[in-house]
C-alpha cells in the first residue's frame, strides 16, 4: 500500500536531488527520509532511486510515480479540505423529508435559522407522509425524516433501529362551520359528531379518524375525501361537513368560516425527527436536528396556548 506521506517524501527527493535537502524541506532528518524511501520501495516492489556517489536519480518507476504523485496529493489535499469544511459546517448537504403540515410550519423557520448560522450547508426538501418517509430514510434516499405517529394507535410503527428526536405533541381538534350547533362549545366528544357528514384528510389521518370514531361507537360517513388541508377547511367553512385535523395542520392554512373545538378525550400525535445512527453524527444533520428542536419547542408553547377556549379560525 502506497502511503501519502511516502509520496510527499519521494516528490521532495526528486525536487531537491538528495535525502538531506529533502529532509530540510520537509522538516525531518536525513535518516527519516531514507527510511521512508525504503518503505516506499518495499511497498511498490521495485527501486525508485539510483544512488551514484553523491548524486541521485529516479528510475523509470520512480519517474512514473512522481508524475502521478502530484495529482494524487492534490486530490488528497482537496478531499481533506472538503471534509474539514463539512465537519466545520462551512459546507454540507442534508436531504430532508417532511409531511405537509410540518413543511409549512416547522421546516421554514428551522431552515432559515440553519442558513443564518451555517450558510454553507445546503438542505433539500421532499414531502412524504409516514410510513413512506421512514422507508426513504431506511433506503438511504434521505438523511432526516420529519414524521409522526398517534399515541396508542393500533398500527404504531417500530422505530427501534432509528435515532428518534421527539419534537412536539400535536393535538387533534374538531372543525365545524361557524354557524354549527357546536361552534361555541368549549369542547366536544367525537360521538357528538356521529351523525354529521365528514370531510376526511390524508389516508393516514383518515385511518386514525375511523379508528377514533369506531372507538366511540360509530363509523363516520365520509362525503368528501381530500389530502389538501385548505380544501378540508374550505369544505367545512362552506357548511358541507365537519372534520378533525391536527392543530399544526390548522395553523398551516388560513381558514375562514370555521371554528376549532377541542376534542375530548384528547387525541394526540407525536411529531419526531428521525435519522440513522451514523447520520446523527454528521455535523450538518445534527445542526438541522437542533434547529428543528428549537422551533418545535416554541411551537409547542403556541399550540398549548390554543387548547383553552374555542377559537375562530
Amino acid at each position: 500500500m502506497i502511503e501519502a506521506r511516502h509520496l510527499r517524501v519521494l516528490r521532495a527527493v526528486a525536487a531537491t536531488g538528495s535525502f538531506s535537502a529533502a529532509g530540510r524541506e520537509l522538516g525531518c532528518t536525513q535518516p527519516a527520509v531514507s527510511q521512508q524511501m525504503k518503505a516506499l520501495e518495499t511497498s511498490v516492489g521495485t527501486p525508485l532511486l539510483v544512488r551514484t556517489g553523491r548524486e541521485m536519480r529516479l528510475t523509470q518507476a520512480g519517474e512514473a510515480l512522481v508524475r502521478h504523485a502530484s495529482g494524487i496529493l492534490a486530490g488528497l489535499t482537496a478531499a481533506e479540505e472538503e471534509v474539514a469544511a463539512i465537519a466545520g459546517l462551512r459546507a454540507g448537504r442534508v436531504r430532508l423529508v417532511s409531511f405537509p403540515s410540518g413543511s409549512s410550519t416547522l421546516v421554514p423557520t428551522a431552515l432559515a435559522a440553519l442558513r443564518a448560522a451555517h450558510p454553507g450547508t445546503r438542505v433539500s426538501l421532499e414531502e412524504a407522509e409516514p410510513p413512506k418517509s421512514v422507508e426513504l430514510l431506511r433506503e438511504g434516499d434521505c438523511d432526516l425524516a420529519l414524521a409522526f405517529r398517534y399515541a396508542g394507535a393500533a398500527a404504531a410503527e417500530d422505530w427501534d433501529d432509528l435515532v428518534v428526536r421527539p419534537l412536539l405533541t400535536d393535538r387533534l381538534v374538531a372543525l365545524v362551520p361557524e354557524r354549527h350547533r357546536l361552534a361555541r362549545a368549549e369542547s366536544v366528544a367525537i360521538g357528538e359528531l356521529a351523525h354529521e357528514p365528514w370531510i376526511a384528510g390524508c389516508p393516514r389521518c383518515r385511518g386514525q379518524l375511523v379508528e377514533v370514531c369506531e372507538g366511540a361507537g360509530f363509523t363516520p360517513r365520509i362525503d368528501f375525501a381530500t389530502d389538501d388541508y385548505p380544501a378540508v377547511v374550505g369544505l367545512v367553512g362552506a357548511g358541507l361537513g365537519v372534520a378533525v385535523l391536527p392543530q399544526l395542520a390548522v395553523e398551516s392554512v388560513r381558514p375562514r368560516g370555521v371554528r376549532t373545538v377541542r376534542l375530548e378525550p384528547a387525541v394526540r400525535r407525536e411529531i419526531v425527527a428521525l435519522t440513522l445512527p451514523d447520520l446523527a453524527q454528521v455535523p450538518a444533520v445534527a445542526a438541522t436536528l437542533e434547529q428543528l428542536a428549537r422551533v418545535s419547542l416554541r411551537a409547542q408553547g403556541h399550540t398549548q396556548g390554543h387548547e383553552g377556549a374555542p377559537t375562530r379560525a
